[in-house]
């Protein structure tokens, strides 16, 4: 696996001559989270080809880590197609149906064993993370709700607080980044970032007061309100071409 050295240098309190171990850091891995970062972006369509050359370059790295991080990420983000390449994996709206449903299920029991196992340490440490995301411009203007990655991701630190490996295993997995993909489409629709923004404060509300019931309860309702406005987006990205071959016919 390709490496990316650190420069050396010398700690004064170890005497002249000793070197410091080399930190070393993944190329791969580091490949990976841009990845993921961009796609869930909503930089690239379902469906769309990616070119590993032009990957690569604005990576600044070799095909070697690239393609073992788009290897990482067949069947969660990519899917490859022989004599096409790679390609963002894309969904009909009854499997993407399917998807949240599935996971309006899991998450739902994650919120609720969270509200039973979070530290209150965990549950403030939330809390601040929420504060962070109502500083985003795109919330307040209702464009779209950001999320980044792992823990910066408040869905991801309440699998996390369930300690519940099985359920991790199930959500942090192919489901986790594939959902990722129609977030961001979801939180698009008019209106929905504040909703969503909104529905998040509930459901740290309910994790603060340790209700699992009501945790459960927001965390369903908000994946619900989620799963509709992410079918919204999908036929109306159908639709838009539809249209403008039709307008084209009619000028």
């Amino acid at each position: 696996m390709a490496t990316r050295p650190t420069p050396l240098h010398s700690d004064p309190q170890s005497g002249p001559g000793v070197i410091e171990p080399i930190a070393l850091t993944s190329l791969a891995e580091e490949a990976f989270v841009k990845l993921v970062q961009v796609i869930t972006s909503g930089r690239y369509q379902p469906g769309q080809r990616l070119s590993e050359s032009e990957l690569a370059r604005q990576l600044g790295i070799s095909r070697g880590p690239l393609r073992e991080a788009l290897g990482r990420l067949e069947g969660r983000l990519v899917m490859r197609t022989p004599r096409i390449g790679i390609r963002v994996i894309d969904f009909r709206p009854e499997e993407v149906s399917q998807l949240f449903i599935v996971r309006e299920a899991l998450e739902g029991m994650a919120a609720r064993l969270a509200a039973e196992h979070m530290t209150s340490s965990e549950i403030a440490a939330l809390g601040a993370l929420l504060e962070e995301h109502g500083r985003q411009q795109d919330i307040s203007s209702g464009q779209a709700y950001h999320q980044g990655i792992g823990d910066d991701d408040f869905h991801f630190a309440i699998i996390k607080g369930a300690r519940c490996e099985q359920l991790e295993r199930l959500l942090l997995d192919g489901l986790y980044y594939q959902l990722r993909l129609h977030r961001l489409r979801a939180s698009a629709q008019p209106g929905r970032a504040k909703e969503a923004f909104g529905e998040h404060r509930e459901i740290l509300a309910a994790l603060l007061s340790r209700s699992p019931d009501a945790a459960e309860g927001c965390m369903r309702r908000h994946i619900r309100n989620a799963r509709l406005n992410a079918l919204s987006s999908i036929q109306a990205s159908a639709a838009a071409p539809r249209e403008a071959r039709r307008q084209q016919r009619s000028s």
